[in-house]
């Protein structure tokens, strides 16, 4: 009896103590939260509601309950809004199509071979070594108007004399795609590294066929990389202000929402819309992808 009175003092006066400890490891990250996330994000909701001061001068604003400012913004840049996410789309869809056979290459074909694996591994992550900016630049050099590109294509008739490669949508999307192939890459190959080829060798043995192998087995079984990975590429892209930059690949026509946010906040000080149209993108993107995992049965990575 006794010995379960001592037992059950144990367990009741550690608790406080496990508590404690808890609380002292999650201090960190709270701090951390706080700092880096929510003070920025309050900043930015009151920011968003400023009010212009009366003679005031450019970028003079005054601390007011402006919800107006939010319509304002959604009618006057719904184009780009919309070119956002469209442009987003089309560059994470590309992204996956072009990533996806070379990370099932690298981490299921080339698995017995780490010579080789870990050669394509590097020149997958070898972009990361050079800086975005000078990528970027880069094409802008392949696509500029008298670029070897634009005359091979000009000569063989599949670009007109007038038409140009530079600043318009398909550069933007082509930036776009190959600047976050990694983001996409990555995230695929150490799903598909775990993937178990008995599973392949079984389906082989049933008489399935590579194609049904793959929709039934492969597939499925690599969705939490897809999510990952599309999520990864999806949502810087959509927030992208560089590609399709004028300074870049881009046009006023090609314009996205980061450029729109870029020139508020820096060219015309215009600090309240700048950061409606920044709560308006974080929350659209928290919306959609709370959605897309839901959908894909991938909750576990919220």
């Amino acid at each position: 009896m006794s010995t379960q009175v001592l037992v059950k003092k144990t367990k009741t006066t550690g608790k406080p103590k496990n508590s404690k400890v808890v609380l002292l490891l999650l201090l960190p990250g709270i701090f951390y939260l706080g700092l880096f996330f929510i003070t920025p994000f309050a900043s930015l909701i009151t920011t968003s509601l400023q009010a212009p001061v009366l003679g005031g001068g450019i970028g003079v604003y005054q601390p007011g309950l402006e919800f107006g400012n939010y319509v304002f913004v959604v009618t006057e840049y719904f184009d780009q809004i919309i070119r956002s996410f469209i442009y987003a789309t089309l560059a994470t869809l590309l992204a996956l199509a072009i990533s996806y056979p070379i990370a099932y290459f690298i981490a299921v074909k080339a698995r017995n071979k780490p010579v080789l694996q870990a050669l394509l591994l590097t020149l997958v992550i070898a972009p990361f070594f050079i800086s975005f900016l000078l990528r970027t630049f880069a094409w802008k050099q392949v696509f500029g108007q008298n670029s070897w590109l634009s005359n091979i294509l000009r000569d063989t008739g599949l670009m007109a004399d007038d038409q140009f490669l530079l600043g318009s949508s398909f550069a933007v999307v082509f930036g776009l795609t190959y600047n976050f192939i990694p983001f996409m890459t990555l995230p695929l190959y150490t799903n598909l590294e775990r993937l178990d080829t008995a599973l392949l060798e079984a389906g082989s043995d049933l008489y399935a066929t590579p194609t049904s192998t793959f929709w039934k087995v492969t597939f499925p079984l690599s969705i939490p990389g897809i999510t990952s990975g599309t999520l990864l590429t999806f949502i810087p892209v959509a927030g992208d202000f560089v590609t399709a930059s004028g300074n870049f690949l881009g046009s006023p026509n090609t314009s996205m929402l980061g450029n729109v946010i870029e020139a508020n906040y820096i060219t015309i000080q215009d600090f309240p819309s700048a950061s409606a149209l920044s709560v308006l993108l974080m929350a659209a993107i928290v919306v959609l992808v709370s959605a897309y995992i839901r959908r894909t049965g991938t909750e576990d990575l919220l």
